[in-house]
């Protein structure tokens, strides 16, 4: 009796598994990896990379047009060191990023913790925290407007009706500071409680079972397990506000426009007014920008470096 023959797959690389090693991806298919990956390339190159280039290019020049410019060097930046309001800019964005960034994601975590737990009227508190991320920035800063305005605001009416009287929320600078961060707050800490009650459904429910019989206390519980279990979203949180507080400028804009005088001015919106305003300096303008890219490039990769050596630690 003849022994069976056995039959192999006629699409088995043999030789690929001898080597111990995958078959290697077939042309075609390598194809259509790079067709599917190819418009998220072409709006990068249009959007991300055309623009920064074309403004590193304008910084070197003096362009008032959408014409040809004149190359001037390092003047827009010379003027940058001496330019007293670029760095009342920069101290304001500064400011403004330390009283954001620690309390977004503070609140966020805060409220996630509440809203994890059965409480009444849940959905519509989770509603009124979430409702800013549904809407566009503008909506929400034109609401600030009219909660703030010193002449026709909720808020002023609400005070006058009680005998305190109005308060100087737009005249006043560090007033007008404080609008500004409380609306942005109320934009960010919606988000910040949306990805934290995400986290929170990975948490071990059977290590805070233990914990809790061992006698641990609920602030224990969240600042022992809760916490460090939520480092890697605490890190995504942090890197995503600051980011925005860089870039924050539809609320400044709508609701003091940098006033009164530059109290509430940030680096966007200078570089906005440099570029689009009365000024209409262009090169100016894109130096501002630049700066601004490199001040969060840089603040990114010291979280990303310090976030590493605390996870090698």
């Amino acid at each position: 009796m003849s022994a069976p023959t056995v039959e192999r797959p006629a699409d088995r690389d043999v030789s690929s598994e001898v080597r111990g090693r995958a078959p290697a991806p077939s042309r075609g298919g390598s194809l259509t990896a790079y067709a599917m990956v190819a418009p998220n390339l072409l709006l990068i190159v249009v959007f991300l990379l055309v623009p920064l280039v074309w403004a590193l290019v304008m910084s070197f020049q003096a362009k008032r047009s959408f014409g040809p410019g004149r190359w001037t060097g390092l003047d827009n930046l010379t003027r940058l060191v001496g330019d007293d309001v670029f760095w009342r800019a920069l101290l304001n964005t500064g400011i403004f990023t330390v009283a954001t960034v620690p309390l977004s994601v503070g609140l966020g975590l805060a409220l996630a913790l509440l809203m994890d737990r059965a409480l009444p009227g849940r959905g519509v508190f989770r509603t009124i925290v979430y409702l800013p991320i549904a809407v566009s920035t503008l909506v929400t800063s034109l609401v600030g407007l009219l909660l703030f305005d010193e002449t026709v605001g909720i808020v002023n009416g609400l005070l006058r009706d009680a005998g305190i009287g109005p308060v100087s929320w737009q005249t006043d600078g560090r007033l007008a500071m404080v609008t500004v961060v409380l609306m942005t707050l109320w934009t960010r800490v919606g988000f910040g409680m949306l990805v934290y009650l995400a986290a929170l459904q990975d948490v071990d429910g059977e290590v805070m079972e233990a914990a809790e019989v061992d006698g641990a206390g609920p602030l224990a519980r969240v600042r022992h397990i809760v916490v460090p279990w939520l480092r890697p979203t605490t890190f995504f949180l942090v890197v995503i506000n600051l980011i925005w507080s860089f870039q924050v400028f539809d609320v400044v804009y709508v609701m003091t426009n940098g006033g009164p005088g530059y109290d509430t001015t940030m680096l966007v919106t200078y570089a906005y007014d440099e570029g689009f305003g009365a000024a209409r300096n262009f090169g100016y303008g894109a130096t501002v920008g630049l700066v601004l890219f490199v001040l969060t490039l840089a603040v990114t990769l010291v979280q990303v470096w310090l976030n590493r050596k605390v996870e090698e630690s």
